[in-house]
Formats: structure tokens, sequence, C-alpha cells
């Protein structure tokens, strides 16, 4: 048994091993330690290996997908190692005789397909990534985003800078690369930087040619023109994560919806640090409570909340389609009648998409085909209720005629066949319908009622010799035998009734014997439970099967579903709150009345306190604005801030919005820097990650780009950092021409909103009550007077004697400042100097024609052909023959 253990180890050293031992997976060696460490189980040990003791632990099969999903959630990998046949077999080959095992499943963070080990409201996404060579020498790379629970498979293209971007919105749980790649110095930040795990494959394994056969077999096509026109990253990142689920999956086949492809620029881009500072889907501490996605989730259904966390992670930019969504939400907003009846038929189906993965890889069971019938039903009632409302909006309509291609007969069989009481797995048996078959009624009526089977036979026989104490027993000698007085057995020897009974043993008072009909009977008996399990399980195939024939238009169906449900959450949330609907066009408008921060709102809710409402306009003509907004820590700059932000982001991803009005000119970029943490681990202070970040808006925020920065240049000295949110605001005005919102303490700088046409200043009312501080939390035009610094020191907490003392030196510096000659004013400081001509130009470098065209070259993306042929362009261009 080691020996075989440690073949198959040896073929998996990169996971840890589940090795099937009767009711239990055991670990050995090293895999035994690890494991016993991570889940905190009992480390043992069994014979001898080398002269040392072999360390153990194991876990019960029976609860495997608990210690699966901890040991996923550490950052292993998992091998299970399953018995491939019956002991019984192996006993035939000789007693030493070991039984046969293999992997039949690598377990990974992307790959997870168990209901227990996924969480119901979050998408698992195992991305695959790709790249080509741009001709500036840059790369372009290529996103396969595919969640195997469910079967969504989409590409995508973006160059290098939005790479990491791209990434943050798909929130993958594992990411499969070339080595190439993955060994990119360029690169080796954003690696340490995500939070999912990283899985380089050999590059010998991921040539371009064998990528784009791997989609053709995958959907069983000659020809990939029927899904679309892919570039060669986008199919080279499909090639690199089907053969990554054709290697874990061991020969299992997810059923994945054909390739959908994402145009570049079709969402929102929001950068990783963005998304955290503005906690759309997860708090800054990592919890979901708190968020944005938590606060505005209305959801009855595990693939509604799915759809929704994927709306806000990838808002759009397409006017026509941002239009559409909220023209749905319109409509369950104005008949709550409908709304209600919607959410409350979606809240009874069961998550389709991942009972059908689950189906398609063959380790669904019972439930999940019950789930299909209910989610199946649930469509076909809801088809029937769309279509009692007249005309619908285009998205409406579309989810009511994909929810009208409902197979009933499919949906009618399943109820036919399943029984209301089902098991986890099929191999518990006991799952079709009494009535559904009647072999199987007969053979579990043997097996549950054998005693009034052989009674009722036993009665027959016993009136047809006229014995009556004919008895049938059983012996496991014999088996089922008929057991009769000597002068009764003597009589079944002779005449007609030897023709029924055929003699087996004679006692001293009694003889034995056994009939054809006792003989079928007792082995039907004996078998009974196997055999109900045998046609359970080809009726369970046979479902399948049938299922699978629909799996497109189950799948089409499920996401209907999903939809719908979020249609339907957006009005409720629109209703429950008094959220409007936003109007979106292509300016570059940013109107907001009345605006509210959705999470702040919701937790002042709770605690029975109003919130108050601002407004923001930040519109121009071909350019945005910039507001600069100064005042007291904790008068609500930040919240400010970062609601307007959000807003943006619930507008374009096709909710209403927390505001009275709101006109929105489409966005193309969110940028946010709102608070400070170090990055200690990377040797990064909080004024680096903050230099970082700000770096990042500058170079790459557009005209339609939204940009809210909170207190720049506040993490080092006081001149240093006014200097550098001077030059910041100056690069916004002029260079980047963006939408933005300013916050800051550096009041000096306000002083801009008189030279810098497009700046307007903003500040946040405070009052004084009794010598304490009373902030009103509403948003002005003006200056702030004073930061109010010592009383929010105070209402902290810091002891009284600091208090003071901190004011007394407060006002003696504020006197030495005051009273310093030749002070400079900030109307002689170079406000315009970044306006200044550009030095001039450094003479161009000589003509490099020969490294202009190894430049335009990526070696891991050329097919054998193209590198013969390259290799040709360059020997021409080396002989001066030009490019070829």
């Amino acid at each position: 048994m080691m020996a075989q253990y440690i073949e198959i180890k040896a073929a998996n050293t990169d996971c840890l091993l589940f090795y099937r031992m009767g009711d239990f997976y055991e670990l050995f060696f090293e895999d035994a330690e690890i494991a016993s460490r991570a889940l905190g189980i009992v480390l043992t040990k069994r014979g001898k290996h080398g002269g040392a003791d072999i360390p153990m632990c194991g876990v019960p099969v029976e609860r495997a997908d608990d210690y699966l999903s901890r040991l996923i959630a550490l950052g292993h990998r998992v091998a299970v190692c399953a018995q491939t046949e019956d002991p019984a077999e192996a006993k035939k080959r000789g007693p030493k005789s070991v039984v046969n095992r293999a992997v039949v499943r690598l377990v990974t963070p992307g790959t997870i397909t168990e209901e227990r080990l996924l969480d119901p409201g979050r998408a698992s996404i195992l991305l695959g990534l790709g790249r080509r060579k741009n001709p500036d020498g840059g790369f372009a790379y290529g996103l396969a985003a595919i969640d195997i629970s469910t079967g969504r498979f989409s590409l995508s293209e973006v160059d290098g800078s939005e790479l990491a971007a791209a990434i943050a919105r798909h929130e993958p749980r594992e990411i499969v690369l070339s080595e190439a790649i993955h060994a990119d110095p360029g690169l080796a930040r954003l690696w340490r930087e995500i939070a999912a795990a990283v899985t380089p494959l050999p590059q010998a394994e991921l040539e371009p040619a064998s990528a784009e056969r791997r989609i053709r077999e995958q959907f069983g096509v000659s020809t990939l023109d029927g899904f679309g026109t892919f570039g060669r990253a986008e199919i080279a990142a499909a090639g690199a994560v089907l053969l990554y689920i054709a290697r874990t999956q061991i020969g299992a086949r997810p059923a994945l919806s054909p390739p959908t492809r994402e145009a570049s620029g079709a969402t929102l881009s929001i950068d990783a640090a963005t998304r955290a500072n503005l906690e759309l889907t997860r708090t800054l501490s990592g919890e979901r409570a708190g968020s944005l996605l938590a606060a505005i989730d209305r959801t009855v259904s595990a693939g509604g909340a799915r759809l929704l966390a994927e709306h806000l992670a990838g808002p759009l930019t397409d006017l026509a389609a941002i239009g559409r969504r909220h023209a749905a939400v319109a409509v369950f907003v104005d008949d709550g009648v409908s709304r209600g009846a919607c959410r409350e038929i979606l809240a009874r189906a069961p998550d389709l998409a991942r009972a059908l993965s689950r189906i398609g890889l063959g380790r669904g069971g019972p439930r999940d085909l019950a789930a299909l019938r209910d989610g199946l039903d649930a469509a076909g009632a809801l088809a029937d209720r769309l279509s009692g409302l007249g005309a619908l909006p285009d998205v409406l309509a579309g989810i009511a005629e994909t929810l009208a291609r409902v197979d009933p007969d499919l949906v009618d069989t399943l109820r036919a066949a399943l029984a209301d009481e089902l098991p986890l797995n099929r191999r518990d048996g006991g799952f079709v319908r009494t009535g559904y078959d009647a072999e199987i009624d007969e053979t579990r009526l043997l097996g549950q009622d054998s005693r009034k089977v052989v009674a009722a036979l036993q009665a027959r026989y016993a009136e047809e010799t006229g014995c009556r104490t004919l008895r049938i027993k059983h012996n496991h000698q014999l088996g089922y035998y008929i057991e009769v007085p000597q002068a009764v057995g003597e009589t079944c020897l002779k005449g007609p009734m030897r023709e029924t009974f055929v003699h087996r043993q004679t006692m001293i008072d009694a003889m034995r014997f056994t009939s054809v009909e006792l003989g079928a009977l007792e082995s039907k008996i004996s078998g009974a439970s196997e055999r109900v399990l045998a046609l359970e399980g080809a009726i369970f195939d046979a479902l399948a099967a049938r299922v699978m024939g629909q799996a497109t238009t189950i799948a089409a169906c499920a996401e209907a579903l999903a939809g719908l449900d979020v249609t339907a959450s957006h009005a409720e949330l629109a209703v429950e709150l008094d959220w409007t609907r936003p109007f979106v066009d292509d300016g570059f408008a940013f109107v907001v009345q009345g605006g509210r921060h959705p999470v702040v709102e919701a937790a002042l809710r709770r605690a029975g306190e109003p919130f108050i409402a601002n407004d923001c306009d930040l519109s121009g003509e071909g350019r945005g604005r910039i507001r600069l907004i100064t005042g007291p820590n904790m008068g609500g700059k930040s919240t400010f801030l970062r609601q307007n932000a959000l807003i943006a982001v619930l507008a374009q991803m096709g909710a209403f919005v927390p505001a009275a009005r709101v006109h929105l000119g489409v966005v193309d970029r969110l940028f946010s820097r709102v608070g400070a943490a170090d990055d200690l681990a990377r040797g990064q202070s909080t004024f680096m990650v903050e230099m970082v970040e700000t770096a990042a808006i500058l170079n790459q925020a557009t005209r339609r780009s939204l940009v809210v920065l909170d207190e720049i240049g506040r993490g080092t000295a006081t001149f240093d950092g006014l200097s550098i949110a001077w030059a910041c605001l100056e690069h916004l005005h002029e260079q980047n021409g963006c939408r933005a919102l300013f916050a800051t303490h550096f009041h000096e700088l306000t002083a801009l909103g008189q030279r810098l046409t497009r700046l307007d200043n903003a500040t946040l009312k405070v009052t004084e009550h009794k010598g304490a501080v009373v902030f009103l939390h509403e948003v002005v035009p003006g200056v702030a007077g004073r930061s109010y610094g010592l009383q929010v020191a105070r209402l902290a907490g810091l002891p009284a004697g600091v208090v003071a003392r901190a004011g007394a030196i407060l006002k003696n510096l504020e006197t030495a400042e005051r009273d310093r000659p030749n002070r400079p004013r900030i109307d002689d400081l170079p406000l315009f100097a970044s306006l200044a001509p550009p030095p001039p130009l450094p003479e161009p470098a000589p003509a490099d024609p020969l490294g202009d065209l190894l430049d335009t070259i990526d070696p891991d993306a050329l097919t054998p052909r193209e590198a013969l042929e390259a290799l040709y362009r360059l020997k021409a261009q080396r002989q001066g023959g030009g490019p070829g």
C-alpha cells in the first residue's frame, strides 16, 4: 500500500494527497504534518519507511468537504485519490493485493464546485492570462474568466497599464498563466498584491496553436468564427485556463457557456486601490458587512446575488446599455404588485447554474436534479407573470423570452421521477419516486418486505401440500429452503409435487426442499438493495443526460433569473429608500442634488439618526471642474467625497441612486485616494503608498474620469506636502481636465480658486456651542476658517492637560507665523510654473531598424512558422534589405 501511495504522490508533488482508505482520507509523511498543523487534527504514525516512523493523519470521508475548504482557504492544493475498484475484486487477485487507486480530481481555489465549499453570493472565478507584444514594445494582455461552478466564460483584452484594474474587477480565486508572464519583473509587485492564488504553467504546454484547438474541442466546433473575433492574447488565455481545467478535473468536462467577448472600455475602469478605498464589495478589514454591496443587496436568490456583485464590480460605460437597465428597474418601481410577486417566486428558485455545473461534471446528486426541477418550474411561472405585464423594455422582454423557452416536459419528468425526501448523494439511493418505475417498486418490495413475500409463498405451499407445519427458513449454508415433516417430504418426492419441490437435505425427522420459484425469490431478495441502487443509478444517468441535452437553454434561463432578481432588487431598494433614476449622457456633467452616502445613511437609520444630504456640481464644458474641500476632521469631508464616487458607480451599474436628482456624464475611469495605510511587508510607508496611488491617478485620468483625493501630502513635512498637493491640483486642472473632488487641510490651497478657472472652494459647516464643536455636515461654498483639530482631540479623549498644552503651543506658533517678516504670500508663489514652455527635446537617437523589429517580436506567442518568418525578416534587415 505504501508503495502505491509513494508512486501516486510522486506524480502530484505540488498537492496534499488525500488517499482513500475505507471511510477515511489518509495523509502520510510531510503531507500529514502540514495537514495536522493546518486542520488541528492529531498526528499519529503507522509503519516505517527508511527505518523511520511514517507520520500519518486522516479525515472522515463524510466530512472531507469541511476540511478541504479550510485547506483551500489556506492556499493549499489537494489531490483526491479514490479507490477505483471494489475491494472484493482486489481480494480475488490474492490476499495481499492492493485495491487500485487513482487521483480523480485536483481541488484548487479556482476549481471548486461543491455547494458546501462555495459562497452562494460570490462568483468563483478562475482567470487565465495570455499576452502579445505591441508594436511600441509593450504588452497587451488577454483575460479568460471562467466560473467553473456556473459555466460562465468571458474573454477580454486590456493594455498593460489596465491589467491590475481588470484583475481586480474579476476578483478571481485563482490565476493561471505562463511561466514567462509570471517571471516578468515588471509584474512581480502585482502578483504580491493580489489576494488570488497564482499558478504558473510550463511555457512548453501553452503553444499558440494548441490553445485554439482546446477551445474548439471544448465546444465541439471546427472554427471559432461563430463565437466572434478573438485576439491572440485572448486565445492564449483561454487555452491556458482550459488546459488547467482539464488537468484538475481528470477527464471531466464542465458545461461551459460559449465564450463572450467583452469590448475594451465597456466597463468603468476602477483600480484595486480605488475599490478598496471605496469599499465596494469588502470593507478595508475584508468584511462584506459595511460594504456598498451589503448596503444595496436586496436580491433573494444566489444567482442574483452573484450577478449584483458582478454589476457592481464592472459598471457600464455604454450609454444605451445603462439606459436599458434603468428602464427595466423603472417598471418594477412603478409596479409594486408585480415586483413583489416576482420576488416571491424568485425566492423559491434554487441555484440553477451551480446545480447544472455539478451535473455536467458528474458530481451532481438527486438534490441537484430537484434544484433544476424547481428552478425551471419557477422560470415558467415567472414567464407567465411577465407575459401579463404588456409591452416591456428591452431587458425585461429578453428575460421573458428566455424564461419562456423552458421545456415543461423536462420539469414534469423530474417531478414524476424524484421523491419528496432526497438524499445528498446518489449512492445512498431512495430518490426515485414510488410508482415511477415498476421494476424498482418490485425490487424495493423484495428488499423492504421480504418477510411478507416469503410468508405469502409459505402459505401457498402449505395449502398445496396440505401441511400446516411447512416452513420456509434460511441459513448461511443452504440459503432459503422449505422444511416439512418426514412423511410430507416423502410425498413431495413423488407424483406431481416432484415438479415443484427439489430435494436438498434429509434430516432425522424432517426433509428440506427448494423450488425454482424460491430460488428466483432468493436471488431477488439477496441482490435487492444492489439492484435498486443500480436501477436508480440508471434513471439518474438518464435524467442527467436529458438535462445536459438542454444545458444551453438551462444556463440561459439561470442568467435570466439572476438578471430579473437584480432588476427587482434595484427597484425594491429604490422604493424602500426613496432613490431616484439618474440621467446619464455623453457630456461632462456631474450634478448631484441631495446626494447621500448609502452605507453611512443605512448605519444612521439603524441608530435612528438622519443623514444630511448635500449637493455637488462638477460640470464643465468639455472638461470637468475641481471642487477643493476644506473643513475639520469628522466634519464629513471623506463621506462627501466617497458618496459622490459611489453615486457614479451606482448610476452606471444600472441602479437608481441615493439623491433627489443626478445628471451624470458617463465616467470612463474612477480613481480614489482616500485614507492611509502602511505597507510594511514591502517596505513602503504610508506616504509612499499615497504617492504610488496618486501617481497612477495623474498618469491615467482622462477628461471623462472622476478623481477623488483626500488630504494628499499629509504624510510628510508640511511644506513638502503642501507643494505636492499644490502641484497635483495644477496637473489635474491643466493636464487631466477631469472632474475631481479634492479634500485638504492645507488652507493655503484655497487661494487657487481665484486663479484656476475650473476650481471651486467648498467647506463643511461647523458651529460652536458652549465651548464644544458641533459638526453640521453641510457642504457649502467657501473656505474653512480653522481646522478644529484641538476640539476633535478633546472629543477623542486626549487628557485635558495634553489638549490645554497643545492649545498654548498652537497659539504661540500662530503668533510667530503671523509676525514673521518677509513672509511669502500665496500670490507670490509660482502657480503656473507647470505651464512654462517645456525644455527642448534631446536629440533623437540614431535609427535602429533592427532593434525596432526585435521589439515587435514576442517569442512566447509565436508559432514555429511565425518564428521562421521573423528570423527571415531579421536576416533581411541585417543585410540592408528592409523589413521583408
